[in-house]
């Protein structure tokens, strides 16, 4: 089960009315709510917005979430493979016409250094349960994001309303 609080994009016609922007202490508030809804009926949180029963994760996104190599096909798709990421083009009748014209269908790409790649996958696994290695945040900012962040072992994991802040400890994530 996946569920992910609105998000306005610049350039919607949502983004030119802030009177219906969605209120953050409201998703919160409901965020918590299909939390609890979900674990009562034995599913568990395994990334910020994903919840599973037992052994029922989706292995798809675990490619995502851990920094792994992608391909990306059709419209508006996303690829990674070895720092190169690239996307193809938005509208499907542009993808469709570039792949019966036997044409690359990427609109862009760009090339990610060591560190951002890190620090990338540093974000991404902090969503998870398995949470990132307790290196990846200084002692002080460990002490400071207490009610954020729980030691497991070697790693740190996002407590509950660390899921809800979890920008706050990303920023932090040293890569």
């Amino acid at each position: 089960m996946s569920a992910y609080g609105l998000t306005v994009e610049n350039g919607t016609a949502l983004a030119e009315q802030p009177d219906r922007h969605p209120d953050d202490d409201d998703q919160a508030d409901k965020y918590d709510l299909a939390d609890d809804a979900l674990a009562a009926s034995g599913r568990l949180n395994y990334e910020i917005s994903n919840w599973a029963l037992p052994g029922r994760e989706c292995r798809h996104n675990a490619v995502y979430w851990s920094g792994g190599d992608y391909a990306g096909f059709g419209s508006a798709a996303h690829a990674h493979r070895d720092g190169r990421r690239s996307w193809n083009v938005r509208t499907p009748d542009r993808y469709i016409e570039f792949i019966e014209s036997g044409e690359s269908a990427e609109s862009s790409h760009e090339s990610l250094d060591n560190r951002t790649r890190r620090l990338e996958r540093l974000q991404l696994q902090l969503r998870t349960r398995d949470g990132v290695p307790a290196s990846a945040l200084a002692h002080s900012d460990i002490e400071e994001l207490s009610e954020l962040v729980q030691p497991r072992g070697e790693r740190l994991v996002l407590t509950r309303a660390g899921r809800l802040l979890a920008n706050e400890v990303s920023l932090r994530l040293r890569a």
